[in-house]
């Protein structure tokens, strides 16, 4: 009775398949000059009357009814086990509740997540609980790392946070995630390097190109969703200090030794994929982080099409902020300092329309040993004026990001993330 529930988008087809049943039957019929309804009624009348001859009416009719509908639900129930079977042998969910959540994702926001790092693919992992129309547009500036070397060595574009955001997306088995994400812990070189990264590379390779390779890898990994690189130029990053100096590569700005004022890139004006350009302007909600302010944010604004394309959307645009500074890179920077780094990295290519006006950011973290030990490594929780930004017309939330099961780390906790974010999106849709 479970296919009976509304929005299977089957009991429709059922009666449809129905009504062609008859049609073909009545088609079959006419073609051969009505004999074949006239048979079947004198049958039907002979059946009947040869029936209520040994039993009444009042107990025929109930007893051919009851064996009809048991008849027509085993042969249903039957069939759909017999279909889950063949589509999903060794799982133990019900073929109709796989249906009905696919549904419900079907139904979700168009969400377009534009970040890098692990901030963008644990935000991912939470979104896929309410949508299925999801594209996250990654940073590809990285250097450091298993991504650096494939990098320089066999001059592909960073795979590494793409390949987090495949796996944070993927609806496969747990065992081809981890395998996705397995990383070699010796053998001469390949020693650091993961898994994922050798086989997005290896596919860029044979493809030609990172996109065309992602979407093979999309599939392997049943992604729910679209991954899309920022860019498809190699591009290098530069930033400019406050002491004067200036800098080169992701790994180098991460360190800096003096507050950065901007960044820029190498070769300058990257172009956008049009596939990132479709989903942000058929969106429904475009979300900035969480990530490292420098080298996972701000690199995704130094393409200018993808800043056009953010600023021409009528969709909510929210900022989510992170939960602790970043030594090095974010020192002493409250959520407006963060906000103010935005704002100044855009002005410097000459956009002085705000593009995010609300903001998500996290609420007073209690003090704990935890913290005690992020603030030994030089990271500070990063503290929320709301009334100082919402006089400046930024709406904010505040919720508590980090989850309230003890972690031993200071991260945004997925589910807690997605559901104020989803919490943000319905509110704004009220409002509407």
């Amino acid at each position: 009775m479970s296919w009976l529930l509304p929005g299977l988008v089957v009991k429709r087809w059922m009666l449809i398949s129905g009504m062609g049943l008859l049609m073909a039957l009545l088609g079959a019929a006419i073609w051969a000059d009505l004999q074949p309804i006239y048979w079947s009624i004198e049958t039907l009348f002979w059946l009947l009357t040869a029936i209520t001859t040994f039993l009444p009416r009042s107990i025929t009719g109930p007893l051919v009814f009851i064996c009809g509908a048991g008849l027509l639900l085993w042969g249903q129930s039957r069939s759909f086990g017999s279909i889950k079977q063949a589509l999903a042998p060794a799982k133990d969910t019900f073929l109709v509740d796989a249906l009905r959540a696919k549904s419900k994702l079907n139904r979700g926001p168009n969400i377009v997540a534009i970040g890098g790092g692990t901030g963008l693919s644990s935000l991912l992992s939470g979104l896929k609980s309410y949508s299925s129309r999801i594209t996250a547009v990654v940073t590809v500036a990285d250097d450091g790392g298993s991504s650096g070397i494939l990098r320089r060595e066999l001059g592909v574009q960073p795979p590494g946070d793409i390949r987090n955001c495949l796996a944070a997306l993927s609806t496969e088995t747990p065992l081809l995630t981890r395998l996705f994400q397995y990383r070699f812990s010796s053998g001469s070189g390949l020693e650091g390097h993961s898994f994922g990264n050798l086989f997005l590379s290896a596919l860029t390779a044979i493809t030609g190109n990172l996109e065309t390779a992602i979407t093979a890898s999309s599939r392997v990994l049943a992604v729910q969703g679209q991954v899309v690189p920022a860019t498809n130029v190699d591009v290098r990053l530069w930033a400019e200090l406050e002491n004067g100096d200036r800098i080169q590569g992701e790994s180098a700005i991460g360190n800096a030794k003096s507050p950065i004022l901007r960044i820029g890139c190498y070769p300058e004006k990257p172009p956008a994929l049009p596939s990132a350009l479709e989903a942000i302007a058929n969106a429904d909600l475009i979300l900035l982080g969480p990530g490292s302010l420098y080298t996972s944010l701000l690199p995704n604004l130094l393409v200018p099409q993808l800043v056009d394309a953010i600023q021409r959307s009528n969709a909510p645009k929210l900022y989510i902020c992170n939960l602790m500074t970043q030594p090095g890179e974010t020192d002493g920077l409250d959520v407006g300092g963060h906000v103010r780094a935005i704002e100044a990295q855009l002005a410097s290519f000459g956009i002085g329309k705000r593009i995010f006006s609300s903001i998500l950011a996290q609420d007073l973290i209690e003090p704990s040993p935890l913290v005690d030990h992020y603030k030994a490594r030089g990271a500070e929780p990063v503290t929320c004026d709301s009334i100082a930004l919402e006089s400046q017309g930024y709406r904010v939330i505040q919720a508590r990001l980090q989850g309230r099961r003890p972690t031993p780390t200071l991260r945004h906790d997925s589910r807690s993330l997605a559901l104020a974010i989803m919490r943000f999106y319905r509110s704004y849709k009220k409002e509407i």
